[in-house]
């Protein structure tokens, strides 16, 4: 059974044409924090954060979003971006008003809808039940950092893989817990990481049953 090494993520020396027109798509969770727009206490509106430059952990190793202006595309965001619940393309629940880049974090003014999906989550967001907000965003090109090494710009140490171009396209009220540790893509990782140990652990107790039956003369 062979077993592959960690890979590495793309760079702008590797990122094909093919990648560029279905670049991956990840996600990444938040701690809800969010306030009111000041003037209305009734008012559906509030503004919360939703990306950051917070180390995330991927396949390949520690991931950056930079939040440089050059490197954020949100230009699709702030036009035809909405709000989703649990990242289900068919239950929108508010609308973006604006988008901008804030402090190194990517801040949004939304608007929830007064359909009844929309009015319960917004209700469970207020009262504090769900505490989850999420990003969906695709990746255009990375800077990779070897371990001790600085980035170009002097701001990360490595190792690392610096998003330089990635692009926001939907913003989620989630239920999962916003700890780094965990999420919609590491829930994912942490199983496929539990059932490669279980595949190795089963793969090195085969290879002993065989060695045993090889030197015990039992195969010729």
């Amino acid at each position: 059974m062979p077993f592959s090494k960690k890979a590495a993520p793309p760079t702008a020396e590797t990122i094909t044409t093919r990648q560029r027109d279905k670049p991956q798509q990840f996600t990444r969770e938040l701690a809800i924090n969010f306030k009111a727009v000041e003037g209305d206490e009734n008012s559906r509106r509030i503004k919360l954060s939703f990306s950051s430059e917070e180390p995330y952990e991927r396949w390949y190793g520690p991931e950056i979003l930079d939040h440089k202006e050059e490197s954020v595309l949100i230009d699709r965001l702030r036009n035809i971006g909405c709000v989703l619940f649990n990242h289900h393309r068919d239950q929108v629940v508010a609308k973006i008003l604006s988008v901008e880049i804030v402090g190194n974090r990517g801040e949004a003014e939304i608007e929830f809808d007064d359909d009844e999906l929309s009015e319960i989550i917004f209700k469970k967001v207020k009262s504090g039940t769900l505490k989850g907000v999420s990003v969906g965003y695709v990746v255009y090109r990375y800077e990779t950092v070897k371990e001790g090494k600085k980035s170009s710009d002097g701001r990360f140490t490595g190792p690392c893989s610096i998003a330089t171009s990635w692009e926001p396209f939907e913003i989620s009220i989630v239920s999962v817990p916003a700890d780094p540790t965990v999420g919609v893509g590491r829930e994912l990782e942490a199983v496929q990481q539990r059932q490669t140990a279980d595949d190795l652990e089963i793969y090195r107790a085969q290879l002993k049953i065989n060695q045993n039956l090889l030197y015990g003369g039992l195969i010729k």
